[in-house]
């Protein structure tokens, strides 16, 4: 749309690759794979696609442990075959966003085998290393997120290297001007092959505390939580110096045409709005991740939309999430009817949204038995803990392997999979996938819906949630029933005609001051020209 960069304008699909499709056999998804399944992402009306690391790397983390930013895992195929599907995306209108690891490395990466080989060697700045206390300790009481301290000793060295997950990802030393010129040429290289951006991984921890201070109790810890959490990361994430490395990556992305720069950050609102940078120099789009650490309640999300919207700068553009690879499925937090009053939520709000691959088909969390356990989260903390549940193979259709692969895959596949998936929807007027295209479909061709003004609506009901998108003469109102019962609010002067239910049935029926919400429904109004103003 005129004015709008396809980042605001467009919806972005994030692929796990490893779990989308397998073309040869392994059990494993492959490039070729995607490559293989690019008309559906054309069909189903999504703009662009999102791949979690692709990068060589020995795959203790999944390929967040980087070994060599340049080269492609033999898992997921060659260079060749990555060239191969970025002109495939492109020749479709789509967009190709990767992944970018820049908070650390592999321990097997050749910056981190020469910097452990001696004290003095000239990389041994490229990562953080310590002396250890008077009593051999760790330099600090910094937790790994993963579980454990965050440091390692190094027994040839004598000194601890630092590393905020594993200890096969040691840190980088962002305030070696070295380092942040070999991640700024990695970046170059990518965007000179023509891909359309980066998601940064863990943005909000580049920068460290540079007196390595001990970071102070959480006092609100939940003993079921990860243990990480017991402390705050006061001293070792979201650190002043950050917002200058943000605006060399911005700086390097506006070199080139078109791209855009998504930020991992999970901080409170306040926090994560400070990263689209002074005048829009920041990341394009700091992930907002509230619909996925908030409860699921009407209030709650009403007032942090609010909140939200109010803290934006001039310059921000919203963006909005319901799951990723490190999340629960959204139909597992909130139930099936939930999820599409879920997706409604997602797909009208003002800003961009980013959709988790099968969330379109309601995938759910798969219980992962401990003898097939991938994660390194879940080994190290406990099943409860880990990440597999939402990173299983996509549902194709009710073949042995789900269409994904004749192999076994690599994680178990959901015990639902030969009734809830993509064959068996895509035909269903019903379905979790029809109303997810229709939907997408819908905010395609209702310019409101993708630029227009957000206005929330005080209805003064329990559990139900309503907001209108406007743009210059068109006016629409989203009601949305977090509830299992059914509401009827009653607004004098509306009217206005449904343009779309979560129950996909009740298209042009028309709406006279009293809206009939079915449980669990959310709907979509056109109202009238003339109908009265639905805000309060």
């Amino acid at each position: 749309m005129k004015g709008h960069a396809w980042w605001q304008t467009g919806i972005i699909y994030q692929i796990y690759p490893r779990s989308f499709q397998d073309s040869d056999g392994d059990g494993v998804g492959d490039l070729a794979g995607i490559m293989r399944r690019l008309d559906y992402i054309e069909w189903l009306g999504v703009d662009a696609v999102w791949l979690s690391p692709i990068y060589a790397s020995p795959m203790a983390d999944f390929g967040y442990d980087v070994s060599d930013y340049r080269s492609i895992h033999p898992l997921f195929g060659t260079m060749d075959d990555f060239d191969v599907l970025l002109d495939a995306v492109h020749e479709k209108g789509l967009k190709l966003v990767l992944d970018l690891v820049p908070n650390h490395t592999s321990d097997r990466h050749p910056w981190f085998i020469d910097a452990r080989s001696s004290r003095d060697h000239p990389k041994r700045d490229w990562y953080l290393w310590h002396d250890p206390r008077p009593d051999g300790g760790p330099p600090n009481n910094w937790r790994s997120v993963f579980g454990g301290p965050a440091w390692t000793f190094h027994e040839e060295t004598g000194q601890y290297y630092y590393h905020a997950f594993l200890k096969e990802q040691p840190d980088l030393n962002w305030r070696n001007a070295e380092v942040r010129e070999a991640i700024l040429d990695v970046m170059r290289f990518w965007l000179d092959k023509g891909v359309d951006g980066f998601r940064i991984d863990v943005l909000w921890h580049l920068i460290k505390d540079a007196r390595y201070r001990n970071n102070p109790p959480n006092p609100d810890y939940d003993p079921d939580d990860l243990p990480y959490n017991e402390l705050l990361p006061t001293f070792s994430t979201d650190q002043p110096g950050v917002h200058d490395i943000v605006e060399r990556m911005r700086a390097v992305s506006e070199d080139y045409e078109d791209r855009v720069l998504i930020g991992e950050i999970y901080l409170p609102i306040h926090k994560l709005v400070v990263y689209y940078g002074e005048d829009g120099g920041g990341v394009h789009l700091p992930f907002n991740f509230q619909l996925i650490t908030l409860p699921w309640d009407a209030e709650e999300i009403d007032a942090m939309v609010s909140e939200y919207e109010g803290a934006l700068p001039p310059h921000g553009w919203p963006n909005w999430v319901l799951g990723n690879h490190d999340q629960p499925r959204i139909a597992t937090r909130v139930g099936d009817e939930q999820a599409r009053v879920a997706g409604m939520l997602l797909l009208t709000l003002r800003g961009t949204p980013t959709i988790y691959y099968g969330d379109e088909i309601g995938m759910r969390d798969v219980d992962v038995p401990p003898q097939r356990v991938q994660d390194p989260q879940a080994r190290n903390l406990g099943r409860k803990l880990g990440r597999d549940p939402a990173r299983t193979p996509m549902q194709w259709d009710d073949s042995d392997g789900a269409g994904f692969t004749t192999a076994t895959p690599w994680l178990p596949l959901s015990g639902d999979y030969q009734r809830r998936n993509v064959r068996a929807q895509k035909d269903a007027p019903d379905s979790m996938l029809s109303f997810y295209r229709a939907l997408i479909s819908l905010r395609a061709r209702t310019p409101a819906l993708v630029i227009g003004d957000y206005e929330p609506v005080e209805l003064g009901i329990e559990h139900v949630m309503a907001y209108e998108r406007l743009l210059e003469a068109e006016r629409l109102l989203v009601v949305l029933n977090f509830a299992r019962a059914p509401s009827t609010p009653h607004m004098p002067g509306l009217r206005g005609r449904i343009l779309l239910s979560t129950h996909l049935e009740r298209e042009d029926e028309i709406v006279d001051e009293t809206i009939r919400l079915a449980a669990h429904e959310g709907l979509i109004i056109a109202l009238d020209e003339e109908a009265a103003p639905a805000r309060s």
